[in-house]
């Protein structure tokens, strides 16, 4: 059974993340979660996934239940909301994923200008439907019929 990571130590593994990066996509990834955490103060971060292609994991940032992923790649940081197809996105800022029935991502390329009101605002709707989510009552079970099994 894998043991959570403490918040502390899961925030010095992206701090550490973001400084092997050490270019573009490092400041990039930087200042997305920079502004993840003006637009949700509460917000939980995590690393996940850790695995031999990837050692430095990908940084999970939560608030009853995931909000969104910053993964970096060689051409773009790419950060994927969990919940996205089920965001409202009227500054178009999603320009991945759009044919998924669930995820919505957004692709940051070197040079990109970043809409921040727009991404604070897109994070704020993530973290409202996932509390949303969370206030839903589970529908209770249909009671189940007696079997009448006949003799036969």
């Amino acid at each position: 059974m894998k043991r959570p990571v403490p918040v502390e130590s899961a925030s010095a593994s992206i701090d550490e993340k973001i400084k092997e990066l050490g270019d573009w996509r490092g400041t990039t990834l930087s200042q997305i979660r920079a502004l993840i955490k003006q637009a949700d103060p509460e917000v939980v971060e995590e690393l996940k996934w850790r695995k031999p292609s990837n050692p430095a994991g990908v940084p999970v940032w939560y608030h009853d239940g995931i909000i969104c992923t910053g993964e970096t790649y060689v051409n773009h940081v790419r950060l994927t909301f969990a919940k996205g197809a089920s965001l409202k996105d009227p500054s178009g800022l999603f320009n991945s994923g759009l044919g998924g029935n669930v995820r919505r991502a957004i692709d940051i390329h070197e040079g990109d200008k970043v809409d921040e009101a727009a991404l604070k605002d897109l994070i704020r709707a993530a973290v409202a439907l996932n509390l949303k989510g969370q206030n839903k009552k589970k529908p209770k079970p249909k009671p189940r019929r007696a079997s009448s099994k006949r003799a036969g």
